[in-house]
């Protein structure tokens, strides 16, 4: 038997080695595509080979069970064939338009719904919440089960003005990344610190270099070596608690979700944009966090009718101003909602337009 090969620690995985035959034979010579149907893509080659690419969501934390499933629908209905997306959308690739319905019916019948293509709600995107994550505050893959739940017709469908990505993120860090919307954790009071157990578990420095706004430093407790915050300067972060667990900042009371919108990676058509705060304060509410699937609903309503077509949320937004958009979602406005920080403009304003 050959010898395994050993895995690559660094780098971009060869993307050719479990490829399909149609995709490797055609890689670069595409001539167009097309959407037959929502979740369906079409790839046309120079050469009249033909390619129908399906795709279907998944819970995205899936089993040993579930993942058995996919697999044995792609040996079964489809060639053999998928790859996930960075959305953790599963897509099979078909060379044969027969096959695509027989493909569509049995994901549907295996629980996993079609669509996610073109102008949609794709899958939410999700840090890993209680699952693996050391800093939680909420479970992510949570709220994204429940949201996903409501906003199922707006998958299959493609009645967007333009695709809408969604992220959450378990933590304030928000390694969920940008998004048309994000449903972010918020704590809203500095962490309580277990003074007998730091000097057990913590290192000391690395939990006051941690800190972004110098809030903490050493302290002696009762005779012990400790830390203290200054709560004037804390930001709530959270960003001390991997590193010294004794300084729980989780909070079932003070600790919120926080909704934000207009992220954009994509240079397109706009320039990348940062996402800013709507909606602060949400009960963190489980197992479904209706509080927080209201304010997403009401925004996705507003928006899919005063958009225009191809008008990401950014777009929009930057079309009918900020005062607009709270007067038409009816959510509150405070001063917190302001964001006038123009620090590293240059840095952070890249994209492929030109300007003076």
């Amino acid at each position: 038997m050959a010898a395994p090969r050993m895995p690559i620690e660094s780098g971009v995985p060869d993307p050719m080695q479990y490829m399909h035959p149609t995709m490797k034979a055609n890689y670069g010579k595409w001539h167009y595509h097309d959407r037959p149907r929502p979740g369906v893509l079409h790839h046309v080659a120079h050469s009249g080979d033909e390619i129908w690419t399906v795709r279907a969501g998944t819970q995205r934390q899936m089993d040993l069970y579930t993942v058995r499933k996919l697999c044995d629908i792609a040996d079964d209905y489809a060639e053999g064939h998928i790859r996930f997306t960075i959305r953790s959308n599963i897509e099979f690739m078909v060379s044969d338009k027969a096959k695509v319905q027989p493909l569509i019916d049995a994901l549907g019948k295996g629980g996993f719904p079609v669509g996610g293509t073109g102008p949609s709600v794709s899958m939410i995107s999700h840090t890993q919440g209680w699952l693996h994550c050391d800093i939680p505050a909420t479970d992510a893959s949570g709220v994204v089960k429940s949201l996903m739940d409501e906003l199922h017709e707006e998958f299959i469908r493609e009645d967007m003005p333009n695709r809408v990505h969604i992220t959450t993120s378990c933590c304030q860090i928000n390694c969920g990344g940008q998004g048309d919307i994000a449903i972010n954790i918020q704590h809203t009071k500095p962490p309580k610190i277990n003074h007998a157990q730091v000097a057990n578990v913590c290192e000391r420095p690395s939990v006051v270099a941690r800190c972004p706004v110098a809030a903490i430093r050493p302290a002696m407790v009762d005779g012990k070596p400790s830390l203290e915050v200054d709560e004037k300067k804390c930001i709530c972060c959270g960003a001390c608690f991997p590193p010294c667990p004794p300084m729980q900042i989780n909070d079932p009371e003070h600790s919120k979700l926080a909704i934000w919108i207009g992220g954009n990676h994509s240079n397109a058509r706009s320039k990348p944009s940062f996402h800013k705060l709507v909606a602060a304060g949400i009960p963190n509410n489980p197992p479904r966090w209706p509080e927080a699937a209201a304010v997403v609903k009401k925004i996705l309503k507003v928006y899919k009718e005063d958009a225009k077509d191809w008008e990401r949320i950014n777009d929009w937004v930057d079309r009918i101003g900020w005062p607009r958009f709270f007067e038409l979602t009816e959510l509150p406005f405070t001063k917190y909602h302001i964001n006038n920080w123009r620090g590293a403009r240059q840095s952070l304003n890249a994209s492929t337009h030109i300007r003076f």
